[in-house]
């Protein structure tokens, strides 16, 4: 499966049906669905009211098709761009007449109707919310597959981006591995220094020498726990190749990720208030620039 982004848009489009001589103008519709991240499935419906009545089988659709991300949809319905307007049926005209006369009779100060007013209700008559669910629908189900490759085009690429930080974060532990050891037997090597000094002073007793070596093994053996990380690069290495199973495996694997880089982030931390060294320190800073940048991203995969 692919990896799939929670930032896209998309928009479609249907053109107006042809309709038969003198018949009211049809309405053609526009639709857009654009997303970003969020941590659950969110969605945001802006439609007129002729076209409300199809909110929620749209709702269905998105949640079949989507599984996280805030996603907006808008709607809206688009006249017929024909140089010339249709003339309003003459039984249109007589039942708008006679719903003007009515209306003036209670209210004679009420203004006249306008062309325009005249040419926007006959229009209005031309399509109706039913007529436009199946076509809405199925511009949306276009729309949706268009936000999904979207989706995923930007998932494979953000794919790409963590596979590389994954690379260098694992050449950052290799790097680390050697220096502990180095690390250790120069501290042990130190401690030792300080016993043979101590057997060689000519005021140290046998007593005062033998408690200077075992003070030396003991602070040797301390400091080798003490600094000792190969639990932590362990941890880190079995992490990393948990996110490159689930990059490979594709699906929803956002939430399971931002888990794993949390885990990350915390063997870094780890790993740096361990640090005995400058290059030791260096490698757990490097490492959570890269953790920083692998999660900034994470957070928008689906």
């Amino acid at each position: 499966m692919a990896v799939y982004s929670m930032t896209g848009f998309a928009t479609a489009h249907a053109a107006p049906s042809a309709e038969a001589a003198g018949a009211p103008a049809g309405h053609g519709l526009g639709l857009e669905i654009r997303s970003v991240n969020s941590r659950f499935l969110d969605l945001v419906f802006k439609l007129p009211e002729e076209l409300r009545g199809s909110e929620p089988a749209l709702r269905e659709l998105l949640n079949a098709r989507l599984k996280r991300g805030k996603v907006e949809l808008r709607a809206w319905t688009e006249g017929r761009n024909d140089s010339a307007l249709r003339t309003p049926a003459v039984a249109d005209l007589q039942r708008l007449v006679g719903v003007q006369d009515a209306i003036r009779a209670w209210l004679p100060t009420a203004a006249p109707l306008s062309v325009a007013d005249v040419l926007q209700l006959t229009g209005r008559q031309g399509t109706s919310a039913g007529d436009q669910h199946e076509p809405l629908l199925a511009l949306a189900t276009e729309a949706v597959d268009a936000l999904r490759k979207a989706r995923a085009r930007e998932g494979a690429r953000l794919a790409a981006m963590l596979t590389d930080r994954l690379g260098q974060l694992r050449q950052l532990a290799l790097d680390a591995a050697p220096l502990i050891p180095q690390l250790v037997a120069q501290q042990r090597q130190r401690f030792l220094d300080r016993w043979n000094e101590a057997l060689g002073s000519d005021a140290a007793s046998a007593g005062a020498t033998e408690q200077a070596r075992d003070r030396a093994l003991s602070e040797a053996t301390a400091y080798a726990i003490r600094i000792d990380v190969a639990e932590e690069l362990t941890r880190l290495g079995s992490h990393l190749d948990e996110i490159e199973r689930l990059l490979k495996a594709g699906g929803e694997i956002g939430k399971r990720l931002d888990f794993l880089i949390q885990e990350l982030h915390r063997e870094a931390n780890t790993l740096g208030s361990k640090s005995s060294s400058i290059e030791l320190t260096r490698i757990s800073v490097d490492m959570k620039v890269l953790i920083e940048q692998m999660r900034e991203q994470v957070q928008n995969i689906e």
